[in-house]
């Protein structure tokens, strides 16, 4: 039960800290699976399940990096 509690307070903690950063990365991580979709779909003339595939696997990477550039961009701009 402890250890369970631990995990809840640490992920609000992380929650609390980063909303923004949070927030911005699953908006753009959802346009992103929209928009990947959509290109494959006409670019590369592929089936709807394999451009749902790539489009989910592709903007978690993506998602991970950006959530990365803007805890460093914002790092920096709290110290300018």
């Amino acid at each position: 039960m402890e250890l369970t509690s631990g995990i809840f307070k640490a992920a609000g903690q992380i929650y609390s800290n980063n909303k923004g950063s949070l927030l911005r990365t699953f908006i753009y991580t959802i346009g992103h699976f929209v928009i990947a979709i959509t290109v494959l779909m006409l670019v590369a003339d592929v089936s709807f399940m394999i451009a749902l595939t790539d489009a989910i696997v592709e903007p978690i990477a993506n998602s991970i990096w950006y959530f990365i550039l803007d805890k460093w961009w914002t790092s920096k701009s709290k110290n300018s």
